[in-house]
């Protein structure tokens, strides 16, 4: 059963008394030398008013702060380890290379989204003569537009390069999407616990992607509003949301999935359908599709086959769904200590395999907490979509970014510890996070 009643615990923040004190004595209402200063008729507006921030913000100031404080620490790791290295000076600016450490943050698929950004789209299907993995020459559709196309209108508007949008876009959304996380964990574990999970979100394995020029803050902003709206009844809201979310990634089909078994099961049952009303569930179910479903169909009238960009993924990228089949491989090589399958990189392999081995433990935590149907299923089938895909095992932990709801329970058991262990928790996370989230990803891998 969803919870679709739940509630957020108290996370008011009182506001900041009118009252002043005497730096000397403590007294309210006197400062130094008892004297006090009478204005004639009415006082000021001045004197009266103090900025405050709206009541509905106030919640969101401590995981704002804990999610940005511990990217910005993981961020000035990842950087004096580039330095320290050097190798990043003669790597190609297109692959981990650049001239300066922040350039690392724009390669890989980086390079793809501000080529795009610049330059749209050449829908092409070129076949090459090769009997290789790669058969189908690499194109810019397989990325798809919502990114890039942020980042023209950001750097259109401000006047920045494409590089600052990219990195603005991507530093703005991953906030969001910290805001979004706080608020469905708050819903089911309280505030204290939501606050940890936006913290535990900025230290994830993957993370050091939120800060790069890459789509993933993106996603998971819209996604985690998304799921917030279908747990509060926002129906309308969840339906527009999750047709965004299908312009920015293909994975975006495991959101429409979830939003629409949640509206299905919501109209299946005669009490939801009362209490929710028809409209709205089935409003989410017709448009959520729509936005994914427009631009595959797009590419396909643009290259003249149907099927374009599937051919795309499988044979200009080698990414493909095969059943979990590639995963098996990786996971037999890496028990006998071999690296006998493709995109194998030692480092990134092993830790994603520590990912991997957690998420049993992770997903019976998760269904332990009875979380609401569509927070199940988003998780579940971006987990399968992940192992059933041929890709570089090493981006798992990327991959997995977006399954923000296995952070409920970990957070809510974090939340019964008191601040001081939570600071040396989060401050060793964030410095770690600077090596296995960032460097880890980006120079000994490919993210």
């Amino acid at each position: 059963m969803t919870a679709m009643g739940a509630t957020a615990g108290d996370d008011t923040v009182t506001g900041v008394s009118d009252q002043t004190r005497d730096g000397r004595s403590g007294t309210p209402g006197k400062p130094p030398g008892g004297r006090v200063r009478k204005w004639p008729g009415k006082r000021p507006e001045w004197t009266t008013r103090r900025p405050a921030l709206p009541p509905a913000v106030r919640p969101y100031l401590a995981p704002l702060a804990l999610y940005g404080t511990a990217k910005l620490v993981g961020l000035v790791v990842f950087a004096r380890l580039l330095e320290y290295a050097g190798d990043y000076h003669e790597k190609n600016p297109r692959f981990g290379g650049g001239a300066h450490w922040w350039d690392v943050l724009a390669t890989w698929d980086g390079w793809w989204y501000l080529q795009v950004a610049e330059h749209g789209y050449h829908p092409t299907l070129v076949r090459l003569d090769s009997e290789g993995l790669f058969t189908v020459q690499q194109n810019s559709v397989a990325f798809f537009p919502l990114y890039p196309a942020l980042i023209r209108m950001v750097s259109e508007t401000t006047g920045l390069g494409l590089y600052g949008s990219g990195i603005l876009v991507s530093v703005l959304s991953s906030f969001v999407a910290a805001a979004g996380i706080y608020a469905v964990v708050s819903l089911l574990a309280g505030a204290r616990a939501g606050t940890i999970a936006a913290g535990l979100w900025a230290v994830a394995p993957g993370a050091g992607v939120e800060w790069a020029v890459y789509s993933e803050s993106v996603f998971v902003a819209l996604a985690a509003w998304t799921c917030y709206c279908v747990m509060t009844r926002r129906w309308v809201a969840a339906g527009v949301l999750a047709f965004v979310a299908g312009f920015n990634r293909p994975t975006s089909a495991v959101l429409i999935g979830a939003v629409g078994l949640a509206a299905l099961v919501t109209l299946a049952r005669p009490a939801s359908r009362r209490e929710h009303g028809v409209r709205g569930p089935v409003y989410a179910m017709i448009v959520a599709p729509l936005g994914l479903l427009s631009y595959v169909a797009w590419v396909g009238y643009a290259t003249g086959e149907a099927t374009a960009y599937f051919t795309l993924q499988r044979e200009g990228w080698a990414h493909f769904f095969d059943y979990g089949a590639y995963t098996f491989d990786v996971l037999r090589n890496l028990a006998i200590g071999r690296n006998d399958y493709v995109f194998a990189f030692s480092t990134p392999d092993l830790l994603s395999l520590q990912l991997v081995l957690a998420l049993p433990f992770l997903i019976a935590l998760l269904l332990r907490k009875r979380p609401p149907l569509v927070l199940v299923a988003y998780t579940l089938a971006t987990i399968i979509t992940v192992l059933g895909t041929q890709q570089m095992f090493g981006n798992t932990m990327r991959y997995l970014l977006p399954a923000f709801p296995l952070l409920l329970a970990p957070a809510a058991a974090l939340s019964r510890l008191k601040t001081p262990s939570l600071v040396v928790f989060f401050s060793t996370a964030a410095l770690a996070s600077g090596w296995y989230a960032h460097y880890v990803l980006f120079e000994l891998g490919v993210p």
